[in-house]
């Protein structure tokens, strides 16, 4: 049972868990309200099914990278946070690298068996290219300026892109011109919403990873790590978590005018609620925070608000 639990630990499953939230409630009240009526049943390629593979390569590709993260930041761990190590303490490290390219290894396989039946291999190569980019930010990004942030950043973007890409079509000249429209009206606006919800997850992911170098300063420098805190200091760091707080609120603002406009009243009043005030209260803390365990509660609380962004698009289901 204490292996278990701390394999559970190991991959960080509260943060699998928001892949899974992220990508059903994307894909059940966004994906399909879009495709919703019978005449568009061919234009949707994603069945139900295939969208749960979808996830499962999600969530172990995720897990494998967790995985070989903490196998390659042992000795920082150490140094940040010695109680929650998991690898030698109760997990060998050779069986941590088993576990990840097992893990690896399936997600890639769902990617590339999912592409095939979608006709779109892409997909396949596209979550191997996700593998790569985990296994190299450990190893080498992850210590370097900002490109190690922007990695996950754009990582986590990917949970909702990969269903938009799911559903491109690139081949269909022999469909009529009146099909091709509705394909063409239907998919624009699949990728306005997921243009929204990949570009918040981008910029608070962005946001969180600074404010985790600033937490996990101490180890990082003590390893020769050029996190932004390291090279820049922390002033510089805040200024640039601040300018990008104010990009997200902004944008969420605008957002929410549109919705309004539209008369989307009940989705716009929860955003402005459990989401751009919570953005607006985020630089008290971020200002005030001089510590480990000041950033470690700024970055909780980013997540908090990370996750009354995803809960946001279930109100989309009652303007589909």
């Amino acid at each position: 049972m204490k292996l278990i639990g701390a394999f559970f630990r190991l991959i960080r499953w509260p943060n699998l868990v928001f892949i899974v939230v992220t990508q059903v409630l994307f894909y059940y009240c966004i994906v399909l309200p879009i495709f919703k009526s019978p005449a568009d049943v061919d234009l949707n390629k994603i069945s139900t099914f295939l969208f749960w593979l979808i996830v499962a390569s999600s969530v172990t590709i995720a897990a494998a990278g967790y995985i070989i993260n903490d196998y390659f930041d042992l000795n920082i761990d150490q140094v940040n946070k010695p109680n929650a190590i998991v690898i030698q303490k109760v997990i060998k490290r050779r069986w941590a690298i088993v576990w990840h390219l097992l893990l690896s290894a399936i997600g890639v396989i769902i990617a590339f068996y999912v592409g095939f039946k979608i006709g779109n291999i892409l997909l396949g190569f596209a979550n191997l290219a996700c593998v790569l980019l985990l296994l190299t930010y450990s190893t080498t990004f992850k210590k370097k300026l900002l490109i190690g942030n922007v990695i996950i950043s754009v990582l986590t973007a990917w949970v909702v892109l990969v269903l938009y890409f799911g559903e491109v079509r690139v081949m269909y000249w022999n469909w009529s011109p009146e099909f091709k429209i509705l394909y063409q009206t239907k998919i624009t606006r699949l990728f306005k919403f997921a243009t929204i919800y990949a570009g918040f997850a981008f910029i608070i992911s962005l946001i969180r990873e600074v404010v985790k170098d600033m937490e996990d300063m101490e180890g990082d420098e003590k390893y020769g790590c050029k996190t932004m805190p390291i090279v820049w200091g922390i002033p510089a760091s805040k200024v640039f978590v601040a300018v990008w707080l104010i990009v997200l609120t902004f944008s969420t603002g605008i957002v929410q005018v549109y919705g309004l406009m539209k008369g989307w009243w009940l989705g716009a009043v929860y955003c402005f609620i459990f989401i751009v005030l919570p953005l607006l209260y985020l630089f008290k803390h971020l200002y005030r925070a001089v510590n480990s365990k000041d950033y470690h509660k700024v970055s909780s609380y980013i997540k908090l608000v990370m996750l009354t962004g995803i809960l946001s698009i279930l109100f989309f289901k009652l303007y589909m």
